[in-house]
């Protein structure tokens, strides 16, 4: 086995799509749009004898007044019961770390919670991270069922929405063009004013639209009734997942139920392009009512979705004294925004 820097999007995008549990986390593009706001992105796989690709991670380094830090969501891609390939490339993560000049590595590997995985994590020496890293709760969709057989598993609420919303003569709208994010990023920001949360930039947004578009990988979804734009979603098509990455709306288009049908045509497009799952992305546990995500988290509920739990956030601790820093720092802000 050897450690290699991969330069060949083809040849990384290939592997990393070739396992079915992978999505756009750590596809090629993401860490292009990282790269263009500036990042140090890290891009490294194992390769065996016939210089095949056989484990890979993609890492983002983020700076922070509390200290530098490495990002691995989604990954590593590799096969978790290959004792001996995730201590090499668990032991590569950490010279990629210290030679990035960072307290800790953050990993949420792309792995089911289990009994096992916890334990998995623990043999490497890593501790449960104060805050999350990407999604750890999803609702899934199994695409291999039919509209109809998806329908009869959402809940009667979801499709009295939808007969509602399909009475109203809403159009529906996908494209991968300019004015669509930066509509997008009108719309956040009014819906971010309504539902009290700090909208993401205009430029983080576009970047990240635009570092897929090259590659037919992002669409806008619009609803609109009489020209007049009611909601959007921003869904990203990457191997064997459709992901509904953001959603916003206006008073209008939750007054018109605009929100089921862009999943429906969502859904329809993964299909096309051979998705075999749609991930309805966060969700919060049933009893978490005060989470600010609760209210969301029961809209997808109603979509009938499974209930994915990954192996949580992870930290890799490489500067013990300054990690306590951050530990101390992150333990609080998760109180205060009750995530």
């Amino acid at each position: 086995m050897k450690i290699i820097e991969v330069a060949e999007q083809q040849r990384w995008d290939d592997f990393v799509t070739s396992h079915l549990e992978a999505n756009f986390l750590q596809s090629w593009d993401f860490y292009e749009f990282h790269k263009n706001r500036g990042k140090k992105i890290v891009r490294r796989a194992v390769v065996d004898d016939k210089n095949e690709i056989i484990a890979a991670y993609a890492g983002v380094v983020e700076t922070a007044k509390r200290g530098t830090y490495m990002a691995i969501a989604g990954g590593p891609i590799i096969d978790y019961n290959d004792k001996k390939l995730v201590r090499e490339i668990f032991a590569d993560i950490y010279r990629a770390g210290k030679e990035a000049g960072c307290v800790f590595v953050r990993i949420r590997p792309q792995l089911p919670l289990s009994d096992r995985s916890l334990r998995l994590m623990q043999e490497l020496g890593l501790k449960k991270a104060p805050m999350y890293l990407s999604v750890e709760y999803a609702g899934i969709l199994d695409l291999g069922k039919s509209e109809e057989e998806i329908l009869a598993g959402a809940s009667q609420g979801f499709r009295r929405k939808l007969r509602k919303a399909e009475k109203n003569n809403i159009e529906i709208v996908a494209n991968a063009e300019k004015w669509a994010i930066e509509e997008f990023c009108k719309l956040e920001k009014k819906h971010a004013e309504r539902q009290k949360y700090v909208a993401f930039s205009s430029s983080f947004l576009t970047k990240q639209f635009e570092a897929f578009a090259k590659n037919n990988e992002v669409l806008i979804y619009t609803a609109k009734k009489d020209g007049e734009i009611l909601a959007q979603n921003f869904m990203i098509f990457y191997g064997a997942e459709a992901s509904y990455h953001y959603g916003v709306s206006s008073q209008l288009g939750t007054k018109y139920s605009a929100a089921p049908l862009l999943h429906m045509a969502a859904m329809r497009e993964a299909r096309k392009r051979g998705c075999r799952r749609y991930n309805l992305w966060g969700i919060v546990g049933l009893e978490e009512k005060s989470h600010r995500f609760y209210g969301v988290s029961e809209f997808k509920r109603s979509f009938g979705c499974e209930e994915l739990k990954y192996t949580p956030a992870h930290d890799m601790i490489l500067s013990p004294v300054k990690y306590q820093i951050t530990k101390i720092i992150e333990t609080a802000r998760k109180r205060k925004r009750h995530v």
